[in-house]
């Protein structure tokens, strides 16, 4: 699966009606944030299976925070968070966010 990134509330609503769905938010300026961009990345091009995205907080901030007022979810960024049957399963943000404990989570 190619990575998609989006923008748009109505873009999200789609994605978050799939069974399983990694949503990751990316700070274009942050050095932490592009470190954990390169671990989601090699995670997603090795699981091809795996439904996601990404926003660029910089560029959809509206959307970053409707994500983190409808579901109650403190924005950071980076953030991943894992949506299962439409609800948030799983978040966590900065260097927690690896290769492996993507692989942990999602392989649950």
């Amino acid at each position: 699966m190619t990575i998609t990134k989006i923008e748009t509330e109505e873009q999200f609503n789609k994605l978050v009606e799939e069974d399983m769905f990694l949503l990751f938010k990316h700070s274009l300026t942050c050095p932490v944030s592009a470190e954990a961009f390169d671990h989601y990345q090699k995670y997603v091009a090795e699981h091809p299976q795996v439904k996601t995205a990404y926003l660029a907080v910089q560029e959809a901030r509206p959307l970053s925070n409707h994500i983190a007022e409808t579901y109650e979810i403190k924005h950071q960024s980076p953030q991943a968070i894992l949506f299962k049957n439409g609800k948030p399963a799983w978040n966590d943000s900065h260097w927690r966010i690896t290769y492996d404990s993507l692989d942990k989570v999602i392989s649950k």
